[in-house]
């Protein structure tokens, strides 16, 4: 098949291009490269744009079967901060690529959904059928989107699956691509970026919440496996499958204290932390129920929290402020042994 990857620059549009592409199908990347890089991009068809430009993207939707929408921005903290940002990209821009992809005849749409959506649960793991109550701009933005496109799938045929995943970490078993943001405000990249001497120390945003340990707790997933889930997702379309929701995650959670744990033990070296105030719009706790996703698509989480931490180490040693000599190289030959 010919898919169009909305935000295949970023990170998680990569992989998912990079895993499309190693499956056969052709890949045609759409990105303004305000927050991708061309690094994550360079073997790939693309088109250097914005989604709320309709003429390119009707021109790149040229012969495409498939679009995997990606373009979004994503930081829960930064929505509550800037709500305009987010409606602006995530709803209006998003909108208008709905509608370029319903007057290009595009039949099957894979929309980069989250957790978000599902806002402060009582009751974990989530269900697909948990009340949508997002309590930050960024999951309203998701769940805004969602709505649109269940109305279009009813009126203009337009099947979907909305793919609504939890924490997204690691990188590509090859080194040659992984999670790269700036400013970097993941949770495992900065307890790494700590752990390499680049941060003075990881800001943990409350110590108090609901939990064993008092931290937030969430479940993170393998980009791999993420990648993996929206190549199943477009072979279930192919299959004339019904538009739908899913969740992908692990169902298993782990505490920011723990991710740290587990930083140390993979890379051997101590983590610098730093309790700060909770963060405004972070839920204590997220973890998928995913049965539908194995059901449906044939899918399940393969890979562990510590090949998470050990991939995500492994792409930053290839990451230009760690070959620069802000890692000693002690430090990343005792740390290679520990990659799982």
């Amino acid at each position: 098949m010919r898919i169009l990857v909305t935000g295949g620059a970023g990170y998680i549009g990569s992989h998912a291009a990079r895993h499309l592409a190693r499956r056969g199908h052709y890949v045609r990347i759409y990105d303004n490269l305000s927050t991708g890089h061309r690094l994550l991009a360079q073997e790939f068809d693309i088109v250097v744009a914005d989604i709320s430009d309709r003429t390119r993207l009707l021109a790149a939707m040229d012969g495409i079967d498939a679009v995997m929408h990606f373009a979004a921005h994503a930081y829960v903290g930064e929505s509550v901060q800037n709500p305009r940002k987010y409606f602006d990209n995530n709803v209006t821009a998003a909108l208008g690529l709905l509608n370029a992809v319903t007057d290009a005849q595009v039949p099957n749409f894979i929309f980069s959904s989250s957790c978000a959506i599902y806002g402060d649960q009582s009751e974990n793991p989530i269900t697909e059928n948990t009340v949508r109550n997002p309590i930050n701009p960024y999951g309203a933005s998701k769940l805004t989107f969602e709505h649109a496109l269940e109305a279009y799938s009813r009126a203009y045929g337009l099947r979907f699956v909305s793919l609504r995943y939890f924490n997204a970490a690691g990188a590509d078993e090859s080194g040659e691509i992984g999670e790269l943001h700036d400013p970097e405000t993941h949770l495992i990249p900065c307890v790494l970026e700590t752990a390499a001497g680049l941060r003075d120390s990881v800001d943990i945003y409350g110590n108090d919440y609901p939990t064993p340990d008092g931290t937030c707790i969430r479940d993170y997933i393998h980009v791999n496996d993420l990648a993996d889930a929206h190549l199943r997702a477009l072979e279930y379309l192919g299959r004339s499958g019904e538009s739908i929701a899913l969740n992908l995650g692990t169902g298993k959670g782990h505490s920011i204290l723990e991710v740290i744990s587990m930083v140390e033990q993979v890379t051997g070296l101590p983590v610098k932390r730093r309790f700060c105030s909770r963060r405004p719009g972070d839920p204590p706790m997220l973890v998928a129920d995913a049965s539908q996703a194995e059901k449906i698509l044939q899918w399940r989480a393969i890979r562990s929290l510590r090949c998470i931490i050990g991939t995500a180490w492994n792409w930053m040693r290839n990451d230009q402020q760690v070959s620069s000599g802000s890692l000693a190289a002690s430090a990343v030959s005792d740390a290679t042994s520990r990659l799982a």
